[in-house]
């Protein structure tokens, strides 16, 4: 009889592939389903990266490439991240691969020993913990709640490192809350880590083009405190800034004995990235800087409309988001109330029946380790962020 091993025995599904399952499920029977759960942009690929992955089939750029990536990409890279955050990397401190989840996936792999704590800000990105245990760590989770602006506190910080701590993982701006850490608050977490040289940092960098104040980026760790390069590892892709996410392809860059280790790790795991995408991120990072200032604007204007309909819902509270695309809707003032005889106890609950029975599709906050608010991506255009609100209005409307 086939047993599977202990790991898998222990493995959850991705909460918000299992809710975009769900919602296919529901709309393929007919119901007219508003999904605002995946972190996925609406808009297409740029032109420039669509019309060079064609120019890569078309020239013969289809073979397996070097397991960490070309040399001409990771040059382009090392490019952007001097443009970005005013670092310098060589080839050697970068490698790409299938995706920046895999890039993550990949650095715990190799970061950790079993028993090893990697400490995590919640609310967090729903697969940041089973990474970790994957990778037979310990995910140590900092409950970061509306009195710590859902970040990190460098009080928090301290009393979380111990023996044990391997590295702290967060992302900025970040998923799910759309908050950034400020350079001041993030000069104040590097005073901690400097006391602490055992801790390895890995920032996820993912949404750090798509900001509303008006600059390009979001302001980074090695900004404000460049010592710590030699334990930090940057990471990003192409999936959000260039709307790239079937294309899989994602990066990093970070002090060279990780980035070998990672790259050997690859080159066992998936083998090399493929190279048609590749060429397309190349080319997206050399020539799209207008694309996404547009795709920055578009992204303010829906992000203005959606909080001005959601703060109508009664009840509602919704932090305004500093960058990304996620509005992060505190609904605690919904639990405890029932719908129809059911009792609505978790955040869970709420989002479970808004999408059995009024079809929108969103993740609850229980799920980014924080009970009492859910997460919808304003990635869709204003009138579908409409429609769905309007449904919450009337879900609302109808508990007692």
């Amino acid at each position: 009889m086939l047993q599977l091993s202990k790991r898998s025995q222990n493995l959850k599904t991705s909460p918000t592939l299992f809710l975009v399952a769900k919602a296919k499920e529901l709309a393929a029977q007919g119901h007219d389903v508003i999904s605002l759960t995946v972190g996925e942009p609406d808009w297409p690929t740029f032109e420039v990266p669509s019309k060079a992955g064609i120019e890569a089939i078309e020239k013969n750029i289809t073979k397996y490439t070097a397991a960490n990536g070309t040399i001409e990409l990771r040059q382009t890279i090392a490019k952007k991240y001097k443009f970005e955050i005013d670092q310098a990397y060589s080839t050697k401190e970068i490698t790409v691969a299938s995706g920046a989840k895999f890039i993550i996936f990949a650095a715990l792999q190799m970061l950790c020993s079993p028993g090893d704590e990697v400490i995590i800000g919640a609310p967090y990105w729903v697969s940041y913990p089973m990474m970790v245990e994957l990778a037979d760590g310990v995910p140590r989770i900092i409950e970061c709640g509306e009195q710590e602006n859902y970040k990190i506190t460098p009080a928090q910080l301290e009393s979380a490192i111990n023996a044990k701590t391997k590295a702290l993982l967060f992302c900025s701006p970040s998923n799910p809350t759309s908050l950034l850490y400020t350079a001041d608050e993030l000069k104040a977490l590097a005073e901690v880590l400097r006391k602490h040289p055992q801790v390895a940092i890995i920032s996820d960098d993912m949404y750090n083009r798509l900001v509303f104040d008006g600059g390009k980026v979001a302001p980074h760790i090695l900004q404000v405190a460049p010592d710590l390069k030699d334990r930090t590892l940057a990471v990003n892709g192409g999936s959000k800034a260039y709307s790239m996410t079937g294309w899989r392809i994602g990066w990093a860059a970070g002090p060279e004995k990780l980035i070998t280790a990672m790259a050997d790790y690859q080159s066992q795991a998936t083998g090399s990235p493929s190279s048609i995408s590749q060429h397309a991120a190349m080319k997206a990072i050399e020539h799209c800087e207008a694309d996404i200032e547009k795709v920055v604007t578009k992204l303010t204007a829906r992000k203005n409309a959606g909080l001005a309909e959601l703060r109508s819902v009664p009840g509602f509270k919704v932090s305004e988001p500093d960058g990304a695309f996620y509005f992060w809707v505190d609904i605690k003032s919904v639990l405890g109330k029932t719908y129809e005889d059911q009792l609505i106890r978790t955040s869970k609950d709420f989002c479970d029946i808004l999408l059995d029975k009024f079809f929108v599709a969103t993740v609850p906050g229980v799920e980014c380790g924080l009970d009492g608010y859910m997460r919808l991506s304003f990635a869709v255009s204003e009138e579908t962020m409409k429609r769905a609100v309007i449904r919450m209005k009337e879900f609302v409307s109808k508990l007692v």
